[in-house]
């Protein structure tokens, strides 16, 4: 049978770009569908423009901090307006990019959404049908609210990047990385920020000091963090919004930004009818090489809610032409992924927590606590966190956190190291470098006592 194309890819984010991209290049036929903006979560409401806004709120302890450096002058003031118009033209910037390195590969584009309507067969929102010999979803996840009285009224993280006026204040409802990181964003840029996290701690599924040290931080900065605290209600009140919550309490906020959580963005999809098998969450089902349990259909990224993260949808996107047209069958090692948190202080990890590494051996825990020397000459209190937790019979470095400046950065190298099996005595033996918050890692010699 002949097909309109050889690969076919719903979705224009991270993983579908770089698979349609890799495809084509090797000469194979690939039509991509995006219904939206080519770059996905990451480049248009994610990943780059959130790191920018971080850039952005940092600078106010920046030009707090430079007075104890013999720094003086006027005030400086922030304009919401020109870091939003600058934001956006970096994203456009980025989506010209990706549009312009799939047209060069030979993708052929199509602005439209795109369905299933067969095993080999999807149908475009402009009417088109195309046949494929196999088809790739690529279509991310989305936002989650809820539904309560007055839904209605609550933004996601997808509209904070859209937002032309800064509000004075905010609540957020959540305890995830999405929800503390545009906490410390709008705190830094001199919004009120008030936090409701119905759990008894932020950062679930991180480790447990780490999750402690962030919170106590994130008070510190003059956030609102109220634990064990959800919401009831939202009530338009003129140009404010009146937030009723678990514990009687009332809140008046501009705005209401909810980041509980975010689910595959299947919907309509039209998996029922080809019979592709989904998951509790509308998840799409793989295997190791990214394939449904319809041969010819495979899928990447946040849709198959494995690990959701941008490099590791480019990496599964890789990894599937690899597998298809490659004749080189390359299944994805979704394990010791370093991940950042960019939280103020943000956090750094890679590995086990102190408690899934209790629960699997026998380990030990070196701990540094400190206090950097970037921040003694401005009389900040803010101590770092390390934090290194390590196989009492292999030696090896199960699990690594760092919480303060350049955490990602140090994580990053720092997952190299594990990735290879480093040991505790490798980290050791290597030279410190001084002076650097990152000596920490290599200069930790006695275990933390446990009780």
């Amino acid at each position: 049978m002949k097909f309109d194309y050889d690969l076919f890819v719903i979705g224009g984010g991270s993983g579908g770009v770089r698979a349609g991209r890799l495809a084509a290049s090797d000469g194979y036929r690939v039509g991509l569908a995006e219904e939206y903006r080519m770059g996905g979560t990451c480049v248009i409401r994610g990943c780059v423009p959130k790191k920018l806004m971080v850039y952005a709120a940092q600078f106010s302890e920046a030009f707090a901090d430079a007075r104890g450096f013999g720094w003086s002058g006027a005030e400086c003031q922030f304009d919401w307006g020109t870091l939003h118009r600058a934001v956006s033209a970096e994203v456009t910037r980025l989506e010209g990019i990706y549009r312009s390195n799939l047209g060069k590969a030979g993708v052929e584009i199509f602005d439209a959404r795109a369905t299933l309507t067969g095993a080999h067969e999807v149908c475009l929102s402009t009417g088109q049908r195309f046949s494929a010999k196999h088809i790739l979803i690529a279509v991310g996840g989305r936002p989650f609210v809820p539904e309560f009285p007055g839904s209605q009224h609550a933004l996601t993280s997808n509209d904070i990047f859209l937002m032309e006026k800064q509000p004075e204040s905010v609540l957020i409802v959540g305890g995830g990385y999405i929800a503390c990181e545009f906490a410390g964003i709008l705190n830094g840029l001199g919004t009120r920020v008030t936090q409701f996290y119905r759990g008894a701690q932020i950062l679930r599924g991180f480790d447990g000091e780490v999750r402690g040290h962030v919170a106590h931080e994130m008070i510190e900065k003059g956030i609102d963090l109220n634990l064990g605290t959800d919401v009831l209600s939202i009530e338009a009140a003129g140009d404010k919004l009146k937030v009723r919550c678990t514990n009687d309490g009332l809140t008046e906020v501009d705005c209401v930004l909810y980041a509980t959580g975010r689910l595959p963005n299947t919907s309509d999809l039209g998996l029922e009818a080809v019979g592709v098998a989904t998951g509790r969450k509308g998840e799409i089902t793989v295997d190791s090489y990214s394939q449904t349990n319809i041969p010819s259909i495979y899928a990447v990224g946040d849709v198959t809610d494995r690990v959701n993260l941008t490099p590791v949808a480019i990496r599964e996107g890789a990894a599937f032409v690899e597998t298809v047209f490659r004749g080189t069958p390359t299944a994805v090692d979704h394990s010791m992924i370093p991940t950042a948190v960019f939280t103020q202080p943000e956090v750094g990890t890679c590995g086990l927590t102190e408690d899934e590494a209790r629960a699997q051996e026998p380990i030990e825990i070196y701990r540094s606590v400190f206090r950097p020397m970037m921040h003694i000459l401005a009389e900040k209190p803010e101590r770092m966190l390390m934090k290194m937790i390590v196989s009492q019979k292999t030696r090896r470095v199960l699990g690594v956190h760092i919480i303060g400046t350049a955490a990602a950065e140090m994580i990053q190298m720092v997952g190299i190291a594990m990735k290879m099996g480093a040991t505790k005595e490798d980290f050791d033996a290597t030279m410190a470098l001084h002076p650097s918050a990152a000596e920490e890692l290599v200069t930790m010699k006695e275990p933390t006592p446990t009780a």
